[in-house]
């Protein structure tokens, strides 16, 4: 009997300016992951940012250096980041930046097939959790996936969230913390507008937990819980408006 064939469960880019290394590894992946669909490769950072707008993947496969634009940079051109990362290198000193540039995983050159099917079966884990919506069930809750099921957390007791890549951390009125694998423009969408603002790529914040605002030496807020958060230049103005029209001052 033919074993039934495995429909590709998540869609992928590969990035690396080496002809040879973005070829081997799509070979590699088309040969021993089935669950795996290359939409594309790219040569250069400008080329990928291209491919990921126009094709959506689910994961890039990511090489660290690379002329003009490197991987980290690559990874700051995008806001928002709907996309999970694996950084692919044949060097191991970058690991601790990966892992702030909210990688889901570090692949060394040359490729262990082991050690690919084992970030595969990671990256459908991450998938997975990341599928289950994040939903308000009505204004004032907001239910969020947990490795146990779900929690349900009260809207105006959260204090802020903070995004890295395809993980977002909720901050409460108590300063318990949790870690959500949703991206911080889920959250964005989810919230409610007149209560919630985007300072920052990575930050949202609840304006009913606003301390204070300083524009000398840059933006800065003052979160409730003595976070001190940066206020993009561009959200700056906007971000002064809301809160005096939330709170009804001149």
């Amino acid at each position: 009997m033919i074993p039934p064939i495995t429909p590709p469960m998540l869609k992928a880019i590969i990035v690396d300016d080496e002809l040879h290394g973005r070829e081997n590894l799509n070979k590699i992946i088309g040969t021993y992951c089935p669950e795996v669909e290359v939409l594309g490769l790219a040569g250069s950072a400008v080329q990928a940012k291209l491919l990921v707008n126009s094709l959506k993947p689910d994961v890039v496969f990511l090489d660290i250096n690379m002329p003009v634009l490197d991987g980290f940079d690559f990874l700051e051109e995008f806001d928002d980041r709907n996309f999970m990362v694996v950084f692919v290198s044949a060097y191991m000193e970058y690991g601790i930046n990966a892992v702030k540039a909210g990688a889901a995983d570090y692949l060394l050159k040359p490729i262990s097939i082991k050690e690919l099917k084992l970030t595969i079966k990671k990256l459908l884990a991450i998938q997975g959790k990341s599928h289950r919506a994040v939903v308000a069930s009505d204004k004032d809750k907001l239910v969020i996936p947990a490795s146990h099921g779900f929690n349900v957390l009260a809207v105006d007791e959260i204090i802020r969230l903070e995004g890295d890549g395809c993980y977002t951390t909720v901050v409460m009125k108590d300063r318990k913390k949790i870690v959500v694998s949703r991206t911080l423009k889920d959250f964005e969408d989810s919230l409610p507008t007149e209560k919630f603002f985007r300072i920052h790529k990575s930050h949202l914040i609840s304006l009913s937990y606003v301390k204070d605002y300083s524009n000398l030496s840059g933006n800065f807020v003052t979160m409730a819980d003595e976070s001190r958060i940066e206020v993009s230049r561009r959200k700056a103005p906007v971000f002064i408006h809301k809160v005096k029209t939330s709170m009804n001052t001149v």
